[in-house]
């Protein structure tokens, strides 16, 4: 009996992983036709289908589902093989990933620009988002890793923190609570909390703080940009919470006197079972650039 090829159980993999095969075939840069006939041929290999084609998608069958597992510690298996015996790693193809608007506003430009130096023939595509889309999206194969707020809850991905964002409660100089109060706590009662909307990362630390304040919001104002909250925020529209180092930068000043808001760790997330030297390679460059510090794209110009 022929032996299955790697090519074939790689491509079967991100098939039987992925929500479609189109999206599969970007994932190993090959065309749909070119990843069908290396299922195919493998199918032939093994003389039983592994996807039941009569619908409006492809479906695993018993057989496909059963070797889900095994292709996995195949490629497993020779991912640890290449990788003790390579050097260097050259990357070429495309990559897309996911990033939060605060990634994007940050470290993103540094980081591209390092990939670019250190792996010319690689093209990165970027996506922003916030860290429930992403996940979605890296889950279904959409996209080969991202940078999100906090640890994934979902079996089939992995996460490895590579760093954390610190958050200052921030306002307007004249903005004023009742008796003259300038705490975030005393603010937050005459004015509207500026901030990012649910799924974003923010949302689990901002719940924590409220109850541990015992705070109820009168009124929120919700953005999906880091940029836009910080504009709100200088314009005097509201109180929110920003990276700490951008504060001062942007003419605003801090709103403590309360608890603090606790760090918001950031993991590198990627799909269990991929075994692409892509993965580590770009895990240790993305450690090696995340600072929420400095607002590398925004105004620092005070207001």
């Amino acid at each position: 009996m022929p032996t299955p090829s790697i090519k074939q159980l790689e491509a079967f993999w991100w098939a039987a992983t992925c929500s479609n095969f189109a999206t599969a075939a970007e994932r190993v840069h090959l065309s749909v036709s070119s990843l069908s006939k290396r299922i195919t041929e493998l199918e032939s290999t093994l003389g039983q289908p592994l996807f039941d084609r009569s619908g409006h998608r492809a479906v695993l069958t018993d057989a496909g589902q059963r070797l889900v597992p095994a292709a996995q510690e195949v490629l497993q298996a020779v991912a640890a093989l290449g990788k003790a015996a390579e050097g260097p790693v050259a990357l070429s193809g495309r990559c897309r990933f996911g990033v939060g608007d605060l990634s994007a506003l940050t470290w993103l430009p540094a980081f591209v620009a390092a990939v670019r130096k250190q792996q010319p023939h690689l093209a990165l595509e970027p996506y922003v988002d916030v860290g429930r889309v992403l996940e979605h999206m890296l889950d279904n194969g959409e996209l080969d890793f991202a940078v999100i707020a906090g640890s994934s809850s979902r079996s089939t991905l992995i996460s490895q923190t590579v760093g954390a964002a610190r958050f200052e409660w921030a306002a307007a100089p004249a903005l004023k609570g009742p008796a003259g109060r300038k705490t975030a706590s005393a603010l937050l009662q005459s004015h509207p909390l500026v901030t990012l909307p649910a799924g974003a990362g923010t949302t689990r630390l901002l719940d924590e703080w409220l109850m541990a304040q015992n705070l109820a919001l009168n009124e929120r104002i919700l953005c999906n940009s880091w940029g836009a909250v910080a504009g709100l925020l200088r314009a005097g529209v509201g109180v929110g919470f920003l990276p700490a180092g951008w504060i001062a930068p942007l003419g605003l000043r801090k709103a403590g006197g309360g608890l603090a808001l606790t760090p918001l760790q950031y993991t590198f997330q990627w799909r269990r079972g991929d075994t692409r030297s892509l993965i580590p390679t770009l895990r240790q460059l993305v450690q090696a650039h995340v600072d929420f510090s400095t607002p590398a794209t925004l105004s620092v110009q005070p207001a």
